[in-house]
């Protein structure tokens, strides 16, 4: 089974390189913002809780992340392999979902990290908002804060698996085929 963790600031097309792997290689998307939208958007008290936090630019407090994406594994165990987007952003969330693979005999095969500016991840993040609908996408304040909040808490968790030789970065900027040719150099040669 193939695992890998997907990387990079809010912005760095995750879930756009998320879905042509996906395509590509066989595996579950996780995409830890697919699942607080759909809370969200089915207005459930685990959404609008969650909605409290993303809205102001913030994590949503690991309890919450931890057991969505528990759920999502424990209803897809017949895929050849997860993608996890956004998830781990914490040390605390990196050994919590190291531990839960490790129960069903699973470890994370890779880290890839798509590295993107900062000034590149606002642009991108603003032409997002005028057709996402996401409050979180449109106010400059709030996309540095999430920024920010990557720099100084998410980041570490590539030295986490650093450790474990399973982190990699590729070059973020360029075509989406560009980047997706990138990312399967990587995957077909190291994962």
């Amino acid at each position: 089974m193939t695992n890998i963790i997907l990387f990079g600031p809010p912005g760095s097309g995750k879930g756009t390189q998320a879905a042509k792997l996906v395509e590509k290689y066989n595996l579950l998307h996780i995409s830890t913002g697919d699942l607080f939208r759909y809370e969200i958007g089915n207005n459930t008290p685990l959404g609008l809780k969650a909605k409290s936090y993303i809205d102001n630019g913030n994590l949503v407090p690991d309890e919450v992340t931890i057991g969505m994406l528990k759920n999502k594994v424990d209803s897809n165990p017949d895929v050849k392999g997860y993608i996890f987007d956004g998830f781990p952003r914490t040390i605390p969330q990196a050994i919590s979902l190291d531990e839960f693979l490790a129960n069903k005999d699973l470890t994370i095969n890779a880290l890839i990290a798509l590295d993107v500016d900062d000034e590149e991840i606002v642009n991108r993040i603003l032409l997002r908002g005028k057709t996402s609908g996401r409050a979180d996408d449109n106010d400059r304040s709030t996309i540095q804060n999430r920024i920010d909040v990557y720099n100084e808490s998410t980041s570490q968790v590539y030295g986490h698996y650093n450790e474990k030789e399973l982190s990699h970065t590729i070059n973020g900027l360029g075509t989406i085929e560009e980047i997706f040719g990138r990312l399967c150099s990587l995957m077909d040669t190291k994962v």
